[in-house]
């Protein structure tokens, strides 16, 4: 059966972001349907202080209803960035049509926790995630952030390996981003565990790869112990934050081998040992 790409991209972007990508999966045989979230790309004009990441979900949630059942049952679902948080919203929704989900440099979203919460748990300090913290501070009537400049995808966009002719696409198509879906805390159930996943690690300036995540399960750390599920999948990327521009056709060949299946397993951590 050919696969079926659901792609899921991040803040300020839309679905125009995958134009490379998609065109590559389509090349190889693929179907390929890539998200603009309301309120982001050609649908900027949606964005409203009402928008949240119910939206957002249901934006996903829909795209997903709309790809007919009897020819797609199921699809590859790929979230990117923020673009992680609607998908497994959508995928606790419609676990039943998603074959795979597909984490493409992104966090773990966490039932019960905002984007917000988990970058100031979890995010090391710097200059990203004191950005990320003061979004609410930048934007513009409480609700609109507005689209990095030229010169702050540079500082803060971790843009390894991105040609200076999609920067300069990047920034011209950027738009502003709703506040609300980053601030509203996530609701999953335990059927977003139980679907097989891929992670994709961008290393290039990035704070997470195999070798790290390995390390993390050895430890016991119980928060990361169902990635040893042998469903689990992970690739390394030698690449920026942002691979659909720095190397399409590598993230093609990625994601193709996650929909199969394929991709590094990790072993789970060797139980404690009692006292004889």
């Amino acid at each position: 059966m050919t696969a079926s790409f659901v792609l899921v991209s991040g803040g300020y972007t839309g679905g125009w972001l995958w134009r490379d990508v998609a065109a590559g999966l389509r090349a190889a045989g693929a179907e390929v349907h890539a998200a603009t979230l309301t309120g982001l790309g050609d649908r900027r004009h949606l964005a409203g202080p009402d928008v949240d990441l119910d939206t957002h979900i249901e934006d996903v949630t829909q795209l997903i209803d709309h790809i007919d059942a009897v020819d797609t049952p199921e699809v590859v679902l790929v979230g990117y960035c923020y673009g992680i948080y609607p998908s497994v919203g959508a995928a606790d929704r419609r676990a039943d049509r998603v074959s795979r989900l597909v984490y493409l440099d992104s966090p773990m979203p966490q039932d019960g926790y905002s984007m917000i919460d988990q970058v100031r748990e979890q995010m090391p300090d710097g200059p990203a995630r004191d950005r990320t913290l003061t979004q609410q501070e930048r934007a513009e009537d409480g609700w609109r952030i507005p689209a990095p400049s030229v010169e702050e995808w540079r500082a803060h966009g971790n843009l390894a390996g991105v040609p200076e002719e999609a920067l300069a696409r990047l920034a011209r198509l950027a738009s502003p981003a709703p506040a609300g879906p980053y601030a509203q805390k996530l609701r999953i159930s335990e059927v977003v565990a139980a679907l097989p996943t891929t992670g994709v690690f961008c290393t290039t300036g990035g704070t997470m790869d195999i070798a790290a995540l390995e390390a993390l399960v050895a430890s016991g750390l119980p928060l990361v112990q169902h990635l040893a599920d042998p469903r689990a999948t992970f690739f390394d990327m030698a690449t920026g934050h942002w691979p659909m521009l720095s190397v399409p056709d590598e993230l093609v060949e990625v994601l193709l081998r996650a929909a199969a299946g394929e991709g590094h397993r990790l072993r789970s951590a060797a139980p404690a040992v009692g006292p004889a």
